[in-house]
């Protein structure tokens, strides 16, 4: 486990530094909190790679507009 130091009294800081150490870790447990199905996992893989496509996409158009 991370350890951060709490500088003047800073708690605000330091638990954003924390979480964001400690960030990778609790996405796993956060994955594993509840069994999703196979077919489940596929559709929302293909709903992301819809979406990343999407917004590459537009950013795309974007820049090609002007």
């Amino acid at each position: 486990m991370p350890k951060v130091k709490v500088r003047n009294n800073n708690v605000d800081a330091a638990l954003r530094v924390f979480k964001k150490k400690c960030s990778e870790t609790l996405w796993d447990y956060k994955q594993k909190e509840y069994h999703v199905p196979r077919s489940e996992k596929r559709r929302l893989a293909k709903q992301a790679a819809v979406a990343r496509f999407k917004r590459k996409r537009k950013d795309n158009d974007r820049r090609n507009k002007f």
